[in-house]
């Protein structure tokens, strides 16, 4: 039987462009100014490895204490726009279906908890499904760490799981960790893109993977 690794942002619930707007906010609060797309092609990786990539886009050096402030400032920001997040089109139907034919999933987000926990209430996710955040491991996306312990959690081995996420980042570590990369478009990165990072399927949302999952093996009879 299937096993699923999901990520969160933009794979489960619609939070993609509020992440960027209050990166956007937060970097000009530090006094940079960068464009919304580019930090938009960012999205995914882990806190530091983002900062670090927004400071080489700007082409100046930044600090650790004010990579520090940048990071706090952004969990801020965004903590002002979850009343516009909410779960993309079939998230909750699709994650209940899998629990009722018993498929195994896990969530593995490179986001903290902080920022991470509202969109896990709105989910309303089942006890006893594991969760693995940045806070868990030592390099999140794109290294296969976050999504390798959400495989131990599991109990399945390399190769037994499929990851579902909205990314490159995703897809690049889900390949590293042997793991099949099932891409979603409602993060914004387009199905080429997707699938020369290592997607084998690429669907819309989560409701249009609802409805094809016996092209992942998964079936109720």
């Amino acid at each position: 039987m299937a096993a699923f690794i999901f990520d969160l942002d933009g794979t489960l619930v619609d939070s993609v462009y509020q992440h960027v707007l209050a990166w956007h906010t937060a970097l000009r609060a530090v006094g940079f100014n960068l464009s919304v797309w580019k930090i938009h092609r960012r999205i995914g990786m882990s806190g530091g490895l983002l900062v670090r990539a927004l400071a080489r886009e700007l082409g100046r050096e930044m600090a650790p204490e004010i990579a520090e402030q940048l990071r706090r400032r952004h969990a801020e920001e965004y903590a002002k726009l979850l009343p516009q997040v909410e779960p993309l089109p079939g998230a909750r139907e699709l994650l209940r279906d899998l629990t009722s034919m018993k498929v195994k999933w896990a969530i593995a987000t490179s986001g903290a908890i902080e920022t991470a926990q509202p969109a896990l209430n709105m989910l309303g996710i089942p006890d006893g499904i594991p969760i693995v955040t940045r806070d868990h491991v030592e390099r999140a996306k794109p290294d296969p760490d976050l999504f390798l312990a959400a495989g131990k959690q599991l109990h399945v081995d390399a190769g037994q799981a499929m990851v579902v996420g909205d990314s490159v980042w995703d897809m690049l570590a889900a390949r590293r960790a042997n793991y099949l990369g099932i891409g979603v478009l409602s993060g914004g990165y387009g199905q080429q893109e997707l699938e020369s990072s290592g997607a084998y399927r690429v669907y819309a949302d989560p409701e249009e993977m609802r409805n094809h999952l016996d092209e992942m093996g998964v079936r109720d009879d």
